[in-house]
């Protein structure tokens, strides 16, 4: 049974807090898929993965680029797996397909946005009637993350 995360942004925005988490998963060895609410935000994040640090690099493409399937890190709009990704982000409010061929997936939701609230809220009800094992996390002040339930 895949493991699902729900990441609480409460102290940060998701582009500061998606690229570390992203590189740790590469760290793992997995392949991600990051699924956004929008093409619009898909392509603006898509920008921001290459140029939010100075000393980094993140090799990723979207799921309108050349060879998806290439891509350790997908960015998509849309609930495919065309990079054959472990973990799958899923943020904005994206709308989650199948979980069953992840070994994680990761809801990141946006604490000041209650539509984002309600939408994780409503994720996690489905989930755990599903069986799955649910992890949730909030942002300190600090901006780290800790275990809630």
């Amino acid at each position: 049974m895949t493991d699902v995360l729900f990441y609480h942004l409460t102290e940060s925005r998701l582009e500061d807090a998606l690229p570390p988490l992203l590189e740790k998963s590469l760290e793992r060895g997995w392949r991600v898929v990051v699924q956004t609410g929008s093409e619009e935000r898909r392509d603006a994040l898509d920008q921001h993965l290459w140029t939010y640090r100075d000393e980094s690099f993140l090799p990723h493409g979207t799921d309108v680029s050349q060879q998806p399937d290439r891509q350790p890190v997908l960015v998509c709009a849309t609930p495919g797996n065309a990079n054959s990704a472990q973990v799958r982000f899923l943020v904005d409010g994206a709308e989650p397909a199948e979980l069953a061929d992840y070994e994680r997936a990761v809801f990141m939701f946006d604490g000041h946005d209650q539509g984002q609230v309600e939408a994780a809220r409503s994720h996690w009800k489905v989930l755990k009637d599903a069986g799955h094992e649910l992890t949730y996390w909030q942002q300190t002040p600090d901006r780290r993350w800790e275990k809630k339930a």
